[in-house]
């Protein structure tokens, strides 16, 4: 099938060079995604577990329209400014994989784009491409 980029305009535009996902075969590969507010384009900086919840709606959105779901996911990478918000990132993670629970890393980092508190990105796997 080869390799095809994944555009949406249901996710934010990515903020550098390169693309919002690449497809290939069955599988889907997303670029972090933030807490862009799709329809306006500004970042969210408030309550982590509000960052948390708009990254996943923007993850959700690209993985659809790259043709899977959330539940589709098999590997997860979450990235964060502070680990003392492990829990509140949980709290709203697992409203989004109830069934599915994809194996999961998540890591400290000491810096995110455009100074945000979190970052999202999935590895998913389609049963037909």
């Amino acid at each position: 099938m080869g390799k095809k980029l994944v555009v949406t305009k249901r996710a934010p535009d990515a903020v550098g060079p390169y693309s919002q996902a690449v497809k290939i075969d069955n599988l889907i590969f997303t670029s972090g995604q933030i807490p862009i507010i799709t329809e306006t384009g500004k970042v969210y900086s408030g309550d982590i577990k509000k960052q948390t919840e708009i990254v996943l709606n923007n993850l959700k959105a690209l993985i659809e329209d790259a043709g899977g779901s959330l539940e589709d996911a098999i590997k997860i990478n979450v990235y964060v400014k502070d680990i003392e918000d492990y829990g509140k990132i949980n709290e709203v993670y697992e409203r989004y994989f109830k069934k599915s629970k994809p194996a999961r890393s998540l890591f400290q980092v000491a810096g995110l784009p455009k100074d945000v508190s979190i970052e999202i990105d999935a590895i998913v796997y389609l049963k037909k491409s």
